[in-house]
């Protein structure tokens, strides 16, 4: 191969665990690997932009990529990480969160390319719906010792754990499920290599294992191969969790985070995070990324490399036209006028002054036309009098829609941003939204 997959990741820091023989068969042939993604949800979260992004480097590296939704492995709850047992999903639920994530997944992989090593969306489901318990008990089951699942980590854990919940059967069985899911792929479409975070260690090991041992008697000349690879889990350098911000989680979804709130995300990250981030979320050359922290070393005031990696991540997840609507709605708060307000849609522009109060005002009283003292104090109770506002209005401080205005200015359907929303300002920083109903 013309790239070496591993030492690309190595560089990047996107390599935890590795099996022996991994890299020298990446550098072999093209390789077949896939991943899974649980459907906990009907969206992916920024958390699973990892392993989005190591398919594509895959891909990229000339090699054949297999996402896999665990359709099955949803039913049932990956105890890798957990401290107690996850609630099951009913199969309405886990059709919708499967038909959201393969909506996610095809936006960064192309699933319908013609190409020799083109991606493969894949649903444990359809191999494992017919299964019966006897069947994958006697075929399965009897190929991994207990003693073997017991010595995983993930297994160790909630066994000794202080809270005395255990383990279920169902979740002990988890590893099997998901190692049979590499038997599966491997025989059906030569996958060799399953890679996922590092806390997924045991599970894919055990899949490598029952590989080799389903596939004995098959072929003794040469005995089946099969591969792992983990990378680590992202952390916050004040140990704090990636991926959260204080609406909760930050989705891939525009509907459930919006580009600007995304972009926000990644502006607003550490130094020394973004440093890591550049590397592991971008597909930026090593000569390019280094060349931006030494950069951003000599000023770091000016925040370049989170701009960088702001502009790079909201670009790859939602496109360069809502990278550009997300700087033109950061930098309203920094300037801006009438016209770039009333150019956000409603959400982004809720977004960006999340928090701020909001007085509502019926439309009729627009319609007429609202005097601005009125507006700021009275119908509002922004000011806490007209003396108030008549002093603000003098001093020149108060701006409707981000233009100052003076003692007569009337509000009318005209100032609408959204035909819904006014926007008052005192000075610099004190903000204040009519809603209009």
């Amino acid at each position: 191969m013309t790239v070496n997959l591993v030492e690309e990741l190595k560089w990047r820091g996107m390599v935890h665990d590795i099996m022996p023989g991994t890299e020298e068969q990446l550098n072999k042939e093209m390789t077949t690997a896939y991943i899974g993604f649980d459907p906990t949800s009907d969206s992916l979260h920024i958390g699973s932009l990892v392993p989005i992004i190591l398919l594509c480097h895959l891909y990229k590296a000339g090699h054949r990529p297999i996402a896999l939704i665990g359709g099955a492995t949803g039913m049932i709850g990956d105890p890798s990480g957990k401290s107690d047992e996850r609630n099951l999903l009913d199969e309405a639920t886990l059709a919708k969160n499967v038909a959201g994530i393969k909506g996610v997944l095809s936006k960064y992989l192309d699933f319908d390319s013609k190409a020799e090593n083109a991606p493969l969306l894949v649903n444990n489901y359809d191999w494992m719906k017919d299964f019966s318990f006897i069947e994958f008990a006697r075929d399965v089951g009897k190929r991994i010792t207990v003693n073997y699942m017991m010595a995983k980590d993930s297994v160790k854990k909630r066994l000794s754990s202080d809270s005395g919940v255990g383990m279920s059967f169902t979740e002990f069985t988890y590893q099997l499920i998901q190692g049979y899911d590499f038997y599966h792929l491997h025989k059906e479409f030569g996958c060799m290599l399953q890679m996922g975070g590092s806390d997924q260690w045991g599970n894919i090991t055990t899949g490598t294992e029952l590989v080799r041992r389903m596939n004995a008697g098959e072929n003794d000349d040469e005995p089946a191969r099969a591969f792992a690879m983990t990378c680590p889990l992202i952390t916050k350098a004040d140990g704090s969790k990636f991926g959260k911000s204080e609406g909760g989680n930050v989705w891939l979804d525009a509907d459930k985070t919006s580009p600007y709130k995304f972009y926000q995300f990644w502006l607003n990250t550490s130094d020394g995070d973004a440093e890591k981030y550049i590397k592991i979320f971008t597909f930026l050359d090593k000569e390019t990324i280094d060349a931006l922290i030494k950069e951003h070393n000599e000023a770091p005031h000016m925040r370049l490399l989170q701009k960088r990696l702001a502009e790079e991540v909201t670009t790859f997840v939602h496109a360069k036209e809502e990278y550009e609507n997300a700087v033109k709605a950061s930098n309203i708060l920094f300037g801006g006028s009438a016209e770039d307000l009333k150019q956000l849609n409603e959400k982004t522009f809720l977004d960006v002054f999340d928090g701020v109060p909001q007085a509502e005002i019926q439309r009729d009283e627009i319609n007429e036309g609202l005097d601005v003292i009125a507006a700021l104090a009275a119908k509002t109770n922004f000011l806490k009098s007209n003396g108030e506002a008549r002093r603000a209005l003098k001093e020149n401080s108060i701006s409707v829609n981000k233009d100052k205005v003076k003692e007569d200015y009337t509000i009318t359907k005209d100032d609408l941003i959204n035909d819904k929303f006014v926007l008052l300002q005192r000075g610099k920083k004190n903000y204040f939204i009519i809603r209009v109903v």
